[in-house]
């Protein structure tokens, strides 16, 4: 039996006909940008997180650094950021010209919250999360923390969508949350795609002139923006995957479950969740001493699985200006050289569940 680390064919298959019924709406309306497909997604998605407003754009990347961006962060400033998320939330920062200030993580996955206090300095403007594999962060700390500090919070949402923290969706707690819709994602389009969701209307209308060439009346620019759109397409059919999210999440949390329940081998530690935290599971990462023997074992059984991520930014070519060298975060290393993902997906048989969880148990 092969098994790959994820198959998105599947999601498509199970909603096909909508798929393509809405495809087709939207190539037959002559309509392609900004129409009524972005703003009801916008509407849809916006009161699916419980914000008071979304704003579609092109990839999960612009809303990143579109947020600091207009959040007025810069050069000279620093972010503080966790050292074990993927690079695109630290070139969010840098982008922009500010200085990441990494932290370790808990032993979640997500921003270690008690040691963030101590990275602040006087040229510290953020907070950067990221709800890393759909785990929500403890944010009760780090919200009590900023406003402490008086310091912007910015949520990387690119894997946790629907996850929540004491009954609150992650992407609500701070000045924006930030979506991806890359196609692998829990809500994912057919190409790329992302959002924000804000509180504040006036950045939302913000976001709006800076997505579009930084024009609010067609023709007449305001300030120098960008073109990061989502796309009609895709706006449409990200409606008919958010109609299903739920029923999604559930099936991706049954899977999970029961690996959590039936994977049984002490060389492989399993993923826990914070406290009051939900997870929607976009990976279920396991850690293993021996990962690289078990990669091996596994693709012997056909048994695909990936690393989320093998290099953590700090180590990586594009940040070696930063001067930060091997030992300078010792446990985002450690991770980075442990953890391992297996399949996940929606759509994932009983009978490959089976295959996963007695192979990982029958490993030596």
């Amino acid at each position: 039996m092969k098994i790959m680390p994820n198959r998105m064919d599947r999601g498509f298959l199970r909603y096909q006909e909508e798929f393509e019924q809405k495809a087709l709406e939207v190539l037959r309306s002559g309509w392609y940008v900004l129409g009524k497909e972005v703003s009801s997604f916008e509407e849809e998605f916006a009161a699916y997180t419980g914000a008071d407003c979304c704003v579609g754009l092109a990839s999960g990347l612009d809303a990143l650094w579109i947020a600091f961006r207009l959040l007025g962060i810069g050069k000279g400033d620093e972010v503080i950021v966790q050292g074990n998320t993927y690079i695109a939330s630290v070139m969010g920062i840098t982008m922009n010209g500010a200085t990441p200030v990494f932290v370790e993580p808990d032993q979640y996955f997500g921003i270690d919250a008690d040691q963030i206090e101590e990275k602040i300095t006087d040229r510290t403007k953020a907070v950067l999360v990221t709800h890393l594999y759909g785990i929500a962060s403890q944010m009760d700390k780090i919200v009590s923390l900023c406003d402490r500090h008086h310091l912007k919070l910015v949520e990387d949402c690119a894997q946790s969508h629907g996850a929540c923290f004491d009954g609150k969706m992650t992407g609500t707690f701070g000045d924006v949350g930030c979506f991806s819709f890359y196609p692998s994602k829990n809500l994912g389009a057919f190409g790329d795609g992302g959002a924000v969701i804000v509180r504040d209307k006036q950045l939302a209308d913000e976001f709006k002139i800076f997505r579009n060439y930084g024009s609010e009346k067609r023709y007449y620019n305001k300030v120098v923006g960008t073109n990061s759109r989502l796309d009609e397409l895709q706006a449409g059919l990200l409606r008919i995957r958010l109609k299903y999210l739920k029923e999604l999440t559930e099936e991706k949390a049954a899977i999970a479950n029961r690996y959590t329940r039936e994977i049984q081998n002490p060389k492989i530690l399993l993923p826990g969740l914070p406290d009051k935290a939900t997870c929607v599971w976009h990976q279920y990462v396991i850690r293993c001493e021996e990962r690289e023997r078990l990669i091996q074992y596994l693709n012997e059984r056909e048994i695909g699985t990936l690393i989320h991520y093998p290099i953590p930014p700090h180590l990586s070519e594009a940040y070696a200006y930063l001067e930060h060298g091997e030992g300078f975060l010792p446990r985002t290393e450690h991770l980075a050289q442990t953890v391992l993902s297996i399949p996940m997906y929606n759509g994932m048989t009983n009978e490959e569940q089976d295959y996963v969880i007695r192979a990982l148990n029958e490993f030596e």
